[in-house]
């Protein structure tokens, strides 16, 4: 299930005293989780992601993906806006590899000549798997279920125009809180949908109607 465990945004300055052009950045955080499901063994998906190479390009459309480096990315996540205001963010995000823990983080980078305009995003993800046993759901399956689980803490800042910082901060922050999980949801909604067909398609993996009905309709 998707989780935001914590939303909130927090400005710099903000007395009924400062003009809106003295107005710092504002930003926003957000703690989210949730779980992929997988019919297979977990050293099977092991070595599907290990091999991201092969299908995160594909899997991240409609938002488009370009490599950097061997583990990295260039990613544009969409266009999204509120009083006018729109921005199309993008985010250099590396894929480490699994660490000695079992854990697989994903993190910022920067993206080589590339300047945000009036805004930064710190991600920082980290995912583990875990292989069904007898006391879980989604063992009463024909075949073994892993489950990648992940968590994700996101910061975002931005350098609003003159016309915003007018508005009552109150009603920015709801605003922001609403479009940052908005874009989040969207985003893992859409990509969980597609990395799980595409592992399942690529190793030839008929789902069970209990996992659908169990795990891809969560969100």
């Amino acid at each position: 299930m998707f989780r935001v465990t914590s939303a909130y945004v927090e400005g710099e300055s903000g007395s009924p005293e400062t003009t809106a052009q003295d107005f710092e950045p504002m930003h926003f955080r957000g703690h989210y989780a949730s779980c992929m499901a997988m019919q297979a063994d977990a050293q099977t998906v092991i070595h599907y992601l290990n091999h991201h190479r092969d299908w995160f390009h594909r899997c991240a459309h409609p938002m488009t993906a370009v490599s950097l480096g061997e583990s990295g990315y260039d990613l544009t996540v969409g266009r999204f806006g509120a009083f006018s205001y729109e921005v199309e963010p993008k985010i250099g995000l590396n894929l480490l590899p699994q660490d000695q823990q079992g854990v697989y983080r994903i993190e910022t980078i920067p993206i080589p000549g590339y300047e945000a305009p009036g805004y930064e995003v710190n991600f920082q993800a980290a995912m583990h798997l875990v292989e069904a046993d007898g006391s879980l759901p989604a063992a009463d399956t024909v075949s073994p279920v892993t489950n990648v689980e992940w968590e994700l803490d996101l910061e975002v800042t931005l350098q609003f125009p003159r016309f915003i910082q007018a508005l009552p901060k109150t009603l920015v922050q709801s605003t922001g809180d609403r479009l940052l999980n908005q874009i989040v949801r969207q985003a893992s909604r859409c990509l969980t949908h597609k990395v799980q067909q595409d592992f399942h398609t690529a190793h030839n993996i008929a789902v069970s109607k209990k996992l659908k009905k169990q795990f891809w309709q969560r969100g």
